[in-house]
């Protein structure tokens, strides 16, 4: 491994030109974690669009929760009514309300039910659950330049490669792509959030002549083009920034994943067990990830390793921008809000509101901060009357 390798938070593959500078251009990527995360991104786009930055995004890159946002966010785009200053006036009916219903539902305990009773998979309930918000609409619906390319990543389980789904191609660097998938969005967003165990894995099942001729490496043939098992897009990179670190120069995380909590008798049957383990790894990853990209935004500008950009986290404390004009978010309230459980369950109205008033809060202090201070304070929350607690 080169010292550029070890300094960058992502893999580079063949293809890759590591030693490039990025282009120009600002990319977003959303993290997982369940509901959780899904209304914590839907708090930073409300507050992105405010902003007048959504139109100037190139690329949203998602996992998992952050996938269920992001595409009702590329649904929606074509109808998105942005005028001068770039902000849509009509983003709350057509990106939060669908999500806010969606989180009044529980998707998760039903399907792995119905996958234990009934013929299929616990992902393809969770993708026939996701049909109430996204319909039938397909891959190709998604907007086409000069909005953002959104890339909705999975875990191939075969490879244990990325697998990205968008408008024009879903691939794997080893196993190949397809140009111009048909493939639903409801099936796309569930293999991006098919949580293991018990919602992996999504299985979609195609033919060798679907892949591109020489547009993977040693996989590009049987079973491996016939049947590709995905599961959640967090397994691989749990916080979508393959796709965007390598491209662009100015690189946006929002991230609503959690933290792992000690456990001082962890349990011993392979279910939680196995939970536990995951836990652990995913905890280790993300932070090294969140290590790495930290550090390349402190590194010396013209070296290929710097980013401009911001984070911004669920358990961040915003004082720490040390900005005067904040939204009010302690801190005791803001933590309960980040443990609150990355599932696909029903979530009272309330909580809903407050974390998508987190989000919201915390994007606009990090933005402010590390890429636009002229942009103005907020007047107040998207849901003023649920503050953050």
């Amino acid at each position: 491994m080169s010292d550029r390798d070890s300094l960058a938070p992502v893999e580079f593959i063949p293809g890759d030109r590591p030693d490039e500078p990025p282009e120009d251009g600002i990319g977003l990527c959303l993290s997982g974690g369940g509901y959780r995360a899904m209304l914590f991104h839907l708090g930073a786009l409300w507050r992105l669009n405010l902003a007048g930055y959504l139109p100037k995004l190139k690329r949203i890159s998602s996992v998992s929760g952050g996938s269920i946002t992001s595409a009702i966010l590329g649904l929606a785009w074509s109808r998105l009514a942005f005028d001068h200053n770039g902000v849509a006036d009509n983003f709350e009916p057509l990106v939060a309300q669908p999500l806010r219903r969606l989180a009044g539902r529980t998707v998760d305990r039903p399907a792995v039910i119905l996958g234990l009773l009934f013929p299929g998979r616990a992902s393809d309930y969770v993708a026939r659950a996701y049909r109430a918000i996204y319909g039938a609409h397909k891959l190709r619906e998604l907007p086409d330049s000069p909005a953002p390319r959104f890339v909705i990543n999975a875990t191939n389980l075969q490879s244990g490669a990325l697998w990205r789904f968008s408008k024009t191609y879903m691939r794997d660097w080893r196993v190949g792509g397809v140009v111009n998938p048909d493939v639903e969005l409801a099936v796309a967003v569930a293999a991006s959030s098919s949580f293991p165990p018990f919602l992996s894995p999504t299985v979609l099942h195609l033919k060798s002549t679907d892949f591109a001729p020489g547009s993977g490496a040693e996989l590009q043939r049987e079973p491996y083009t016939s049947e590709v098992f995905l599961t959640d897009g967090g397994v691989y990179d749990n916080l979508g920034l393959e796709t965007v670190w390598k491209r662009y120069a100015t690189v946006l995380v929002s991230d609503g994943g959690g933290q792992m909590a000690p456990q001082e008798r962890p349990k011993g049957d392979w279910v939680r067990h196995t939970l536990r383990v995951l836990d652990v790894i995913d905890n280790q990853v993300r932070s090294l990830r969140k290590r790495q990209l930290i550090g390349s935004y402190k590194t010396a500008p013209g070296t290929t390793e710097h980013r401009e950009g911001a984070y911004w986290g669920i358990r961040t404390d915003i004082t720490h921008y040390e900005l005067e004009e904040v939204l009010p978010c302690p801190v005791e309230s803001t933590l309960k809000l980040a443990n609150e459980p990355a599932r696909l369950a029903r979530m009272q109205r309330t909580t809903q509101e407050r974390l998508v008033n987190w989000g919201f809060a915390v994007c606009d202090a990090a933005i402010r901060k590390h890429v636009d201070g002229a942009i103005s304070p907020p007047t107040g929350f998207p849901y003023p009357s649920a503050r953050v607690g």
